[in-house]
């Protein structure tokens, strides 16, 4: 095992990091922006090191900058938690090429399964279902006749990247033509997905150690989502018969082996509610966002899991090990508001007190006295309830929304309320187009704020900020 690690993230995953390694006995090094000076995985962590400015182009993606200070921390490992370089296959490369460990799938499989032409290739030579698609654009003169092709509705999604960022949804040529308006294909290079109009979010949790054993630990339900950004995840998922789950667990391994898949990971399928069918749509080579709720079900440490892999052990286990019990759901406590088309609410948190008791983790990067800063993602915490049913999960998380209280920045805290009373999710009743049926004041784009609105909020952000600082 290591006895030192580096954490190249920061907020709720490089606190999670920690918690692991301390649990495995692992010296932690965080890394940290000028603006992170204070962060709580700082404090946490048993070195630290400052990697560069705010601007996370020049800190938390500046590659030489976190390699250097693995250098003079003396770093056996590097663990990439999710977002920033964790899908980053020249990233991982340059770790193992200084005799670093990656905590992660290899660079060849992460730059296979991030090019999301090059995996539909491998994906469909594997035998898995695939929605109908188109090679990637070269302009937008033949952007046309390629969605034709497809067939509308068409959803158009950039090769590389993931999170349901820069995905539009397209019903006509007329709406083809805005949308090129938008973005150019001669940049950045994006493709066409025949588009399931009423269908479910599923994915699969794999786990996979070096010698070719790979198991899965059941799927999440991921369709609670807000332009394709998911905002509520449960496990498991209400729409799965015993057969379908199997079927569709059956799927994601078969996925994994074929690009020989190592660590922890994600197969991602849309589920067509009318046929029943699952349909490939990615594979995320990291930790997700949402794996808490797969722990609370399978009692799987997924992150000390993570470690574990990395540093050479076998799984020591096999399908029949891995048992889902009750179930749980997770919320995503984001700085935003809700109420302003989620702009991002940074500033000083002012009061925070977290939900305890029974069947209660809250993971978080944040308490009173820090400030969420506006440089980064705005997921502040995550709230994750384990129930012995659905119907138990939402009570208890209903209980723990209303005991949760953070002041001095807006969150998305009243969003999952009014989520967890509607009766169509209370009876499962949930496809990826809920929020704009169920709640569609939240899929609009209301009028722009006046300059003067937003001047004066900004400038209130910031007098906190700088007495603070002060």
């Amino acid at each position: 095992m290591f006895k030192r690690l580096l954490i190249a993230n920061r907020g709720e995953i490089a606190v999670r990091i920690i918690r692991a390694c301390q649990e495995l006995g692992i010296e932690t090094v965080a890394v940290y922006s000028e603006a992170d000076k204070n962060a709580m995985h700082v404090q946490l962590a048993d070195l630290s090191y400052c990697i560069g400015p705010a601007d996370a182009t020049q800190s938390y993606l500046n590659m030489e900058a976190i390699l250097t200070a693995a250098a003079a921390t003396k770093a056996e490992a590097i663990h990439p938690g999710y977002g920033f370089l964790s899908e980053n296959a020249d990233f991982a490369e340059k770790v193992t090429d200084s005799g670093l460990v990656w905590v992660g799938p290899l660079a060849e499989t992460i730059r296979q399964v991030g090019d999301k032409d090059v995996a539909r290739e491998a994906m469909l030579a594997a035998g898995l279902p695939m929605t109908k698609g188109s090679k990637p654009l070269k302009n937008n003169e033949e952007a046309p006749t390629l969605a034709e092709e497809v067939g509308y509705p068409v959803i158009i999604k950039p090769v590389s990247g993931g999170g349901g960022k820069s995905m539009f949804v397209i019903n006509n040529e007329n709406e083809l033509l805005n949308t090129l308006q938008i973005i150019d294909v001669t940049k950045v290079p994006f493709y066409f997905e025949h588009y399931i109009a009423q269908s479910r979010h599923i994915e699969v949790q794999i786990m996979a150690d070096n010698y070719g054993n790979i198991i899965h630990l059941g799927e999440r339900e991921c369709s609670v989502q807000r332009r394709n950004q998911k905002i509520l995840e449960e496990s498991p998922s209400t729409a799965l018969t015993k057969d379908m789950r199997e079927r569709i667990g059956a799927l994601a391994i078969k996925a994994a082996k074929s690009v020989h898949y190592t660590n922890v990971g994600t197969v991602e399928f849309l589920m067509d509610v009318k046929t029943g069918e699952f349909f490939f749509m990615e594979i995320n080579p990291r930790i997700q966002v949402e794996h808490a709720i797969t722990e609370a079900v399978t009692g799987v440490d997924l992150v000390r899991r993570q470690i574990r892999i990395a540093a050479g052990e076998p799984l020591n286990k096999d399908q029949n090990d891995i048992k889902i019990v009750g179930h749980a759901i997770e919320c995503r406590i984001n700085a935003e508001d809700p109420d302003n088309n989620f702009i991002p609410s940074p500033g000083m948190i002012d009061f925070y007190h977290e939900p305890g008791g029974p069947r209660v983790r809250v993971d978080s990067g944040v308490s009173a006295g820090l400030a969420v800063e506006p440089y980064y993602d705005s997921l502040i915490a995550k709230v994750v309830v384990h129930g012995r049913t659905r119907g138990d999960a939402i009570k208890i998380m209903q209980r723990a929304l209303n005991e949760f209280r953070i002041d001095g920045v807006k969150t998305t805290t009243e969003l999952h309320k009014r989520i967890l009373a509607d009766t169509c999710f209370c009876t499962g009743n949930i496809d990826t187009q809920f929020i704009k049926k169920r709640l569609p004041v939240y899929e609009q784009t209301p009028p722009k704020p006046k300059l003067k609105d937003t001047q004066k909020e900004l400038a209130n952000n910031l007098q906190k900020l700088e007495q603070y600082y002060i």
